[in-house]
């Protein structure tokens, strides 16, 4: 099932009185494997990376963001699927520009990626999707302006879609194991067929 959140409402900032506005908690929405969301107005979009990736992309004048999580690279399991990356970037492209968004002001931020499986057979999973969106990426000439790909940690991640501002946590370890089997999960139910507390600012 294909998930899509066209964010569109109007959002009210809270100002501090040091730093940049805050957002109110209902104003930030998390994003689960396979979903795409896109904005026009300020949404701080959330989602917990393992070997999945995610990609933010932002156009700069109009201040529209949107965000992926993508299970794997290809699409050729499930054509439909936006769990699958090229699917996924189709669609979260397609997403910006119907909200106004130019792509060739696109600039995209890439996280996740980590090799976090237990499973031997699985190990290079998340090398391989942090490949397929940096090749992607490459070939569809959208600069990737910042990017934390690879390693063994997994993240949480926080983009704000008014500014293009990403936010990258690792996760503890009683999170870091839910995510693992959620991510074994999504990939025994796809994939039955085939083998196959530190902070980080980017701009």
């Amino acid at each position: 099932m294909i998930h899509i959140r066209n964010i569109s409402h109007q959002v009210d900032q809270v100002k501090v009185s040091h730093g940049a506005p805050r957002l109110p908690q209902q104003n930030h929405i998390s994003i689960r494997t396979g979903d795409v969301a896109v904005s026009n107005t300020p949404v701080v979009l959330e989602t917990l990376l393992g070997s999945c990736v995610a990609v933010c992309l932002f156009d700069p004048i109009l201040q529209v963001g949107g965000m992926n999580h993508i299970l794997l690279p290809g699409s050729l399991l499930d054509p439909k699927s936006t769990r699958f990356g090229v699917n996924a970037m189709e669609l979260l492209i397609n997403e910006m520009m119907k909200h106004g968004g130019d792509r060739r002001r696109f600039l995209a931020k890439a996280f996740g990626g980590a090799n976090v499986m237990h499973d031997v057979s699985c190990s290079a999973i998340g090398d391989e999707n942090a490949h397929f969106v940096c090749h992607f990426l490459a070939t569809e000439r959208i600069p990737l302006v910042a990017q934390r790909l690879g390693g063994t940690q997994s993240v949480r991640l926080d983009f704000r879609t008014n500014t293009g501002k990403a936010t990258v946590h690792t996760i503890d370890g009683s999170r870091l194991q839910k995510l693992i089997h959620a991510e074994e999960a999504y990939r025994r139910a796809h994939l039955a067929d085939r083998e196959f507390s530190g902070e980080i600012t980017l701009f």
